[in-house]
């Protein structure tokens, strides 16, 4: 998921400097929105130490 996102925000960085702005907003606030849920689940996981059988 965190890799998505780091994805995105570079696609919509490079989006907004080729002038594509509506574009690369978008995939800049997906991207932000998906790091933000990756880090979450991240920190839940790490806290509860949970593993998936």
């Amino acid at each position: 998921m965190i890799t998505w996102a780091v994805l995105l925000l570079i696609v919509g960085l490079i989006a907004v400097a080729l002038g594509f702005g509506g574009v690369g907003g978008l995939a800049m606030n997906i991207g932000w929105i998906l790091l933000g849920v990756g880090l979450v689940l991240l920190l839940i996981n790490a806290i509860t130490g949970r593993r998936t059988v």
